[in-house]
């Protein structure tokens, strides 16, 4: 198994040295619902204080604008009337705007603004991250479209990642029964099947797969429930960002970090 590593400790040290002193790129972070939306919020300000960005833009449904003061940071997309993204321009627009999206979640979960994501992630032109239950309604979304293109992330759990794996057919099960050697075979077999990046928890193991290529790293600093709370992966976004050919590598450096 010559694809596949399980990490000590931190040997990527390097890639912190691409992080620049002075302020560079830009994030969205898009999600959020009528009801919610302190998770984004959250997180964007994380990310604007750990990582040494020229802008983070938080992308939020218009059916929130009289609920939150007006930021310049703060971008309103058409609502569908379940009280998140409808299906317009401005949402393919948006994802042009920034050098990373991170998709984080908290949407409705209901056919418009699935297709609506869906058809901005098909079409993303930058990196994209997508987690937690935007996941679920992309899965649901004609994954096999948006599973082709190489700019996606896909940070979701091992039952996630099964179900995802039945809705395109694919030939191998993932189980949450499964070893981690078992695991990393169904994602090396996967990530050269489809271009996107694969990230998931397994047994106290954070798995991620990129080209193929398959390493594992114990979660430690952070409880199951606090990986998926958006933090960690905020950090992927921040490192990768810096460095963009080394998706594998930035994800063992964000849990070191």
């Amino acid at each position: 198994m010559d694809y596949f590593e399980k990490i000590e400790g931190n040997p990527y040290e390097d890639l912190r040295w691409n992080i620049p002193e002075h302020k560079q790129g830009t994030v969205n972070v898009i999600g959020g619902n009528a009801q919610r939306f302190r998770d984004e919020v959250r997180v964007a300000e994380f990310l604007g204080r750990e990582f040494p960005l020229e802008a983070v833009r938080l992308v939020l449904p218009d059916t929130l604008k009289g609920k939150l003061p007006e930021m310049p940071n703060f971008v309103f997309i058409p609502s569908s009337e379940s009280g998140s993204f409808a299906e317009s321009q401005e949402l393919l627009d948006v994802f042009k705007m920034a050098d990373y999206n991170l998709v984080l979640g908290d949407l409705s979960r209901n056919s418009v603004t699935g297709r609506a994501v869906a058809s901005a992630c098909r079409g993303a032109e930058k990196m994209t991250l997508i987690t937690r239950d935007s996941v679920d309604l992309l899965a649901d979304n004609m994954p096999e479209r948006w599973l082709m293109n190489e700019n996606i992330v896909v940070m979701a759990s091992v039952a996630q990642l099964a179900k995802l794996l039945r809705l395109v057919y694919y030939p191998k099960m993932l189980l949450m029964s499964a070893s981690l050697v078992q695991v990393a075979e169904v994602l090396h077999k996967f990530t050269l099947s489809y271009p996107v990046g694969i990230v998931t928890l397994h047994n106290g193991q954070v798995v991620v797969a990129h080209g193929g290529t398959v390493k594992a790293v114990a979660l430690s600093g952070y409880s199951p429930l606090a990986f998926w709370s958006g933090e960690v992966a905020a950090k992927i976004v921040g490192v990768n960002l810096y460095n963009p050919s080394r998706l594998v590598e930035a994800v063992v450096l964000s849990l070191n970090n």
